[in-house]
């Protein structure tokens, strides 16, 4: 009996002692949780928003609302917009939404795709001016100026408007087109917008004796030059990009809105590229600025904006909301994406964007309000509405 009570006894003191000892961990757990939430409060370890790694199912922000149509007292339309500025040195001046999702740049990447007429000679050999050059940057209306010009060429380098691979289509400008029709006129290729742009080719697979036929193609020495062209001034490998086919029917490659903007801006300030691309960036750029109607024509924003301003900056539009600009006086590059392919949201997000670099002065900007920020007009030919800046994101 004794033994019994001394061991019920020992058994009590050893429990209470564990209960004594689980209380004692408890509370040091919780002291070292204290302590831990105390140290983390203090010293937080912040990541920047853009270097937090999203999850598979974590879709990036929405680009914001930039411009908007208005028809008498309401808001009928929004377009969201992505905008990039960017310097010669790949420094980002500004910016509003994802500008690092690839897009193709469209007709607003022609004056890189025209680097290699000038770099192979080709320009030269066959001794095209200033107009040539410009055209064969342009997204041309099918105007007399237009297509009279690119006849002309294609003679000189020994082609006809069959060698042309770019499609055929009626003239953008609608009394030419009118007319066209009106004289029962053949629809050909040199009525293409981007006729220009594939004499250019032409010419410089003639200069290096290539075949012409295919020039289009990825594969041709035409387009393989080309893209290494793009690939160099916008710090992009394009062979490894996303691949489409463009409406005339060239290869068209993805790249970051912010990379398109870099190159724009190397091709504003081309003082730490060769010798010979310098050269020809700034060719290209005096060409389009002595030339600005031969790169749309009639009525076109870009071409009309530049005859407007002029000799301050290059302007190019390209399909499904791209426009591009090369500001020469900044040094800078602005490559600007309508997320609906809206180019009417596009041209409206470029002149805000040039307001706001104080490329076109306030008092400019009421002037010319009804180019920067056109009017709606219905059938009548009255103003309904108008297409404008929302005031997002400080634009």
């Amino acid at each position: 009996m004794a033994r019994k009570a001394a061991r019920k006894t020992a058994g009590r003191n050893a429990n209470a002692k564990r209960a004594a000892g689980g209380k004692s961990r408890a509370k040091t757990k919780v002291k070292a949780k204290a302590k831990t939430k105390i140290k983390s409060v203090a010293t937080p370890v912040v990541q920047p928003r853009a270097s937090r790694p999203a999850s598979a199912d974590q879709k990036p922000p929405a680009n914001p609302v930039l411009i908007e149509v208005t028809r008498g007292e309401m808001v009928e339309s929004r377009h969201r917009v992505a905008v990039a500025v960017v310097d010669a040195g790949g420094k980002l001046v500004e910016s509003w939404g994802d500008i690092e999702r690839p897009i193709y740049g469209r007709s607003a990447i022609k004056p890189f795709q025209a680097l290699p007429l000038l770099e192979t000679g080709a320009a030269d050999a066959f001794k095209l001016g200033e107009p040539e050059i410009a055209l064969a940057c342009a997204s041309h209306n099918g105007e007399p100026q237009h297509t009279d010009r690119v006849h002309d060429w294609l003679a000189r380098i020994g082609c006809e408007i069959a060698d042309l691979e770019c499609g055929a289509h009626l003239p953008y400008h609608e009394p030419t087109m009118l007319q066209l029709v009106a004289n029962g006129g053949d629809i050909t290729a040199i009525y293409n917008n981007c006729s220009g742009k594939h004499s250019g080719f032409l010419t410089t697979a003639r200069h290096e004796g290539e075949p012409t036929k295919g020039y289009i193609r990825y594969e041709h020495p035409v387009q393989q030059r080309v893209t290494q062209a793009m690939s160099e001034m916008t710090g992009v490998d394009l062979t490894r990009s996303p691949r489409g086919i463009d409406g005339c029917g060239i290869p068209v490659l993805g790249m970051p809105l912010r990379a398109m903007a870099h190159g724009l801006a190397r091709m504003a300030d081309p003082r730490k590229l060769s010798a010979d691309r310098a050269n020809a960036c700034k060719r290209i750029v005096s060409a389009i600025m002595a030339w600005p109607m031969l790169l749309g024509g009639t009525g076109r924003f870009g071409s009309s904006t530049m005859a407007v301003f002029k000799n301050r900056f290059v302007l190019k539009g390209g399909a499904e909301g791209v426009y591009a600009a090369i500001l020469p006086s900044l040094g800078l590059g602005v490559a600007i994406k309508a997320d609906d392919g809206a180019g009417r949201a596009a041209e409206a997000a470029m002149a805000q964007t040039l307001r706001r670099l104080k490329l076109v002065s306030a008092a400019e900007a009421k002037q010319f309000a009804n180019l920067l920020m056109p009017p709606v007009l219905n059938r009548a030919h009255l103003e309904v509405g108008r297409i404008r800046s929302t005031g997002e994101g400080r634009f």
